[in-house]
């Protein structure tokens, strides 16, 4: 396979030679792009979705060894044109049903590696999609996967690329980043001292950044503008993108947001009963603290808990670092989620992330930009197992392998295969009983989880600027049942927003035949916003047929089952 390969390479050189010389004869466009670190070549897709792409393209070194726990190394130089056909890995992580599963897409693997790592640390790469025009300056939109800071992938199907990038006449990149403990980690034996950004702890943050820093200096060859970068992010994503808007180290590498489903809120900037974005450091450092010790005890080298951090206060910060970079990081996964210590997301340091993000924005240090944030009616319907903060049970009554697999197996368009009492428990139901049913209860966690942080940071930027839009997605259409145990659930609006309605996860319990005029009228109102914000910086366009007034006003996406229904608030 590498001989053929390396001969296609070389055939492509000969034909691209010739057609330079005037030999050639072939009016198809070469998808070899010259980037600061070598040749790359894509993959001419215009026959089926319109676009050129370019997938798996390194933009760091593969954090692995001596360069894990570390900020990004630029990736090292190459001379022979590199193929860019296919997805990069997915960073190493737990299996979730949201996760890669084995195969680096969405398959029937996901559910059979669930809570079991998957992936490679060798993951630093990002996509790119554009029209497949000869057209240059095109807008750049940047998109950050969600996952809890615990999972995702670029190569999840709902974020390909290809049909924003034709609707919205721009140039698409989506980008990998280290998540979970390889991705957020507060740990003192770790800090060199000598790069306050690496020290902190957000490695994360740091891979986005040399992934905007990669945009820069190459959209060009792409036919992008690197004047013009909107940066857009859903739930850890948009968490991450509103970090990296009150971050100095992300000044001037984007010029618009679209965080979506997220905030970044300490919760001292919350009202009481409130569920804050971030954590202080010490959470962290804690986390990071009991993941040694409990190694070391693993390992026999410690009887306990106790003996582990006397064991660790002996050591040499070097001989720390040593023994956790030499680590198998399945291994490391594997005791976080033994010992319940999977919490992640962005670390309030004070470098790269400010210590009260709030604070910063409303004394006006953050990247002032154009903001359209979104959120969807119901975020909170996909968050069940958090129904127990409120004294219920969980909410669902299968596992995530049973919910996969049910899913994945479905027919919309056939009469209902499941009634709610299947999935919900019965505490819960019926679904519409005020305060203890389905809908009140698991709306406690939208407006805990959601909506405090929205108002609190979306306010924030209004004492600072007029040009924040946010949207509302209401979309409930799906057949009957899962129209109430989902509806306007988290992450629903993505599909839309990328116009891409599988295959994936939720796929086929959503779309059927009878919402899908309504369900693409959306979409194309949806993405024509997006086109117009990454455009110009203002989401407002014709086909809304209302005017988008600024936050704290609100536009409402919804439609029926035949036609989009855009209205305001």
């Amino acid at each position: 396979m590498k001989f053929a390969h390396r001969n296609f390479l070389m055939a492509l050189g000969v034909v691209v030679a010739l057609g330079a010389c005037g030999g050639g004869g072939s009016d198809a466009p070469s998808m070899q792009r010259t980037t600061a670190y070598g040749p790359i070549v894509g993959t001419n897709d215009a026959a089926l979705s319109g676009t050129y792409f370019w997938k798996g393209v390194p933009f760091a070194q593969a954090p692995v060894g001596a360069l894990r726990w570390r900020a990004p190394a630029e990736p090292t130089a190459w001379s022979a044109p590199l193929a860019t056909d296919k997805f990069g890995n997915a960073c190493i992580q737990n299996g979730r049903i949201y996760g890669p599963g084995s195969n680096n897409t969405y398959d029937s693997t996901i559910a059979t590696t669930l809570n079991t790592p998957v992936g490679s640390e060798d993951c630093l790469t990002l996509n790119v999609w554009r029209p497949a025009t000869k057209a240059d300056g095109l807008p750049v939109i940047v998109f950050v996967y969600g996952g809890s800071n615990i999972s995702g992938y670029t190569a999840d199907p709902v974020y390909d690329g290809a049909a924003l990038a034709k609707a919205a006449q721009a140039v698409v990149v989506t980008t990998n980043y280290r998540v979970g403990p390889l991705g957020f980690f507060n740990m003192a034996q770790l800090k060199g001292g000598t790069d306050a950004a690496e020290d902190s702890g957000n490695f994360a943050l740091l891979d986005i950044i040399q992934a905007l820093k990669f945009v820069k200096a190459n959209v060009a060859a792409f036919g992008g503008d690197a004047g013009n970068v909107t940066l857009m992010g859903q739930s850890a994503g948009a968490i991450n993108v509103w970090a990296l808007l009150a971050s100095p180290l992300a000044s001037g590498l984007f010029h618009k947001a679209v965080p979506l489903s997220g905030g970044i809120s300490l919760a001292s900037n919350l009202p009481p009963g409130t569920i804050p974005t971030l954590n202080p450091p010490a959470a962290s450092a804690n986390q990071a603290n009991g993941l040694v010790a409990r190694l070391l005890i693993a390992d026999g080298l410690a009887a306990d808990m106790a003996a582990a951090q006397t064991l660790v206060a002996g050591m040499s910060s070097a001989e720390v670092a040593a023994y956790m970079r030499a680590k198998d990081a399945q291994v490391i996964l594997s005791t976080l989620l033994a010992n319940g210590l999977t919490g992640s997301g962005p670390i309030p340091d004070g470098t790269v992330v400010p210590a009260n993000p709030i604070s910063a924005i409303e004394a006006g240090n953050y990247n002032k930009v154009p903001v359209l944030a979104g959120m969807t009616a119901e975020e909170g319907k996909l968050f069940a197992p958090f129904l127990t903060l409120f004294g219920g049970p969980p909410g669902f009554l299968i596992t995530d392998a049973a919910r996969f697999n049910l899913m994945a197996g479905y027919d919309p368009d056939a009469p209902p295969a499941v009634a709610i009492g299947d999935i919900i428990d019965a505490a819960y139901l019926p679904a519409d009983t005020p305060s203890t049913g389905w809908n009140a209860r698991t709306a406690l966690i939208t407006a805990g989880l959601f909506g405090a942080s929205r108002d609190n940071v979306l306010n924030a930027l209004k004492t600072q600027q007029p040009n924040v839009w946010y949207y509302q997605f209401n979309w409930a259409q799906q057949p009957a049942p899962w129209d109430t145990i989902y509806g306007a659930a988290h992450a629903f609006d993505l599909p839309f927003v990328f116009g891409n309605f599988g295959p994936s996860l939720f796929s086929n319990v959503v779309n059927s035949a009878a919402n899908q005029p309504g369900r693409l009228a959306l979409s194309a109102a949806m993405m024509a916003s997006i086109a117009a914000f990454a455009k110009n910086g203002d989401p407002n366009h014709a086909g809304l047929g209302v005017t988008w007034q600024p936050w704290p006003g609100k536009l409402l996406f919804d439609a029926t089952a035949t036609q989009a229904v855009i209205t305001t608030q």
